[in-house]
Formats: structure tokens, sequence, C-alpha cells
């Protein structure tokens, strides 16, 4: 996964993809550990595997701007 360049993409009504190598810290500084090449981050705040997305901005009606 590493010396990938970094991309960061917000999804239509959905979580940010992030992809790359990334150095991904949560609010105390720590390492949050990566399996994947793609995360998807959470932006609707209502994950229960927060930051990563699962999936529940879909029956929540989350929408973005366009």
């Amino acid at each position: 996964m590493r010396d990938e360049r970094p991309s960061i993409t917000p999804y239509p009504d959905g979580p940010i993809l992030v992809r790359g190598d990334v150095d991904l810290r949560d609010a105390d500084g720590e390492p949050i550990p990566r399996n994947r090449r793609t995360m998807a981050l959470c932006r609707c705040g209502l994950s229960s595997i927060k930051p990563f997305c699962d999936g529940t901005h879909k029956p929540a009606g989350f929408r973005t701007d366009d």
C-alpha cells in the first residue's frame, strides 16, 4: 500500500473515499489501522464503525450539496 499517490474523493450522498499512502489518525493522534487499499470514511455521522462508513447514510437519507 505504501508509495501510492493519495487521493481523497467525496462520493455523492455518501462517504469520503481515501486511496493511496495516507496516515489516518484518531482525535488523540493515534494511528488507525488500515486493512484495505481504499477506505470509506463516514461523513453523515451515523456510522456504528466510525470513522469508517457502514452504509447507514442510505437509509438515513443523507444528501450532499451538488
